[in-house]
This record gives structure tokens, C-alpha cells and sequence, in this order.
């Protein structure tokens, strides 16, 4: 389960990545688009860092 949840946040973080370059090349910096996708990777990325370590102290990442 949470080995599917990390997959899961990783898969939105790469989205996030796609949607902001998609942002960049089409608004040529005239929206807050991209600035957005910015936040919610950041977000997605604390999330997938948290997740990590609690796998890891639970061992359920781990040996």
C-alpha cells in the first residue's frame, strides 16, 4: 500500500512537471500558471520525502 502511494505522488509530481513546461511554452510568462505547478511539485515533493521516511522507520522500505 505504501509502495503504491509513493508511485502514486511521483507520478503527480512528473504531471506537475509536464503541466508547468506545457505552461512556460504556451503563456510566455503571462499567468501564474507555471508558478502554481511550482507550489504543487514542492508540495508533492515534502509528501514524497515524508512518505520515504516513513516507510523507511517503519521498515517497510527497508531490509
Amino acid at each position: 500500500m505504501l509502495k503504491a502511494l509513493i508511485a502514486l505522488v511521483f507520478l503527480a509530481m512528473l504531471t506537475s512537471l509536464a503541466a508547468g513546461a506545457g505552461f512556460l511554452l504556451r503563456d510566455h510568462s503571462r499567468s501564474r500558471r507555471v508558478l502554481i505547478s511550482l507550489k504543487v511539485r514542492v508540495a508533492l515533493a515534502s509528501l514524497l520525502i515524508a512518505l520515504l521516511l516513513y516507510g523507511f522507520y517503519l521498515g517497510d522500505l527497508g531490509n
